[in-house]
């Protein structure tokens, strides 16, 4: 079944995940999801149908990665800047879901799609308090205290390839 799932992604109905941006851009920036929407994806990437992990869908605005010019406060030799944000979209979707729901741990993200001004990212959260993730074996390690704020510190997937750690 997930095979036929990444098939249909790879060619999405454009008429339909046109109709959804649509109705996202109008949504608010966090918008917590029942269900993942590519369920394969999700499923790759740690997901569960239990209590205790959530998925987010958050918008992200595309560009404006260049720093602006200093205005003031520095010698015209330091006023130059040259060097670009390195952060992917995807880690900064993952910080800003972090930082909006600060008690669950960031497991991994995907993106469900892209129009003109955003980005979307489904976020996979985890509640570490949870007795369900804390008697799983394969999540218990996220409730580790070295796992806090793992978006925030650049430990999830995505920070790391950002970060030059992942081919």
């Amino acid at each position: 079944m997930y095979h036929y799932i990444a098939k249909a992604w790879k060619k999405p109905d454009t008429e339909t995940l046109r109709n959804r941006m649509t109705e996202w851009r109008k949504s608010p920036v966090f918008t917590r999801v029942e269900k993942p929407l590519r369920l394969d994806r999700a499923r790759a990437l740690g997901y569960k149908d239990k209590k205790g992990i959530v998925v987010i869908r958050v918008r992200v605005k595309r560009g404006g990665h260049t720093r602006p010019r200093p205005v003031k406060g520095r010698r015209g030799k330091r006023m130059h800047t040259r060097k670009n944000l390195q952060m992917s979209y995807k880690w900064i979707a993952e910080q800003r879901v972090a930082r909006k729901y600060e008690n669950l741990e960031v497991l991994n993200s995907y993106q469900v799609g892209k129009d003109g001004i955003n980005y979307f990212f489904e976020v996979i959260m985890v509640d570490p308090k949870r007795p369900e993730i804390m008697n799983d074996s394969t999540m218990k390690w996220i409730c580790s205290p070295k796992n806090k704020k793992r978006a925030i510190r650049g430990l999830t997937s995505a920070a790391k390839k950002s970060r030059g750690l992942r081919a």
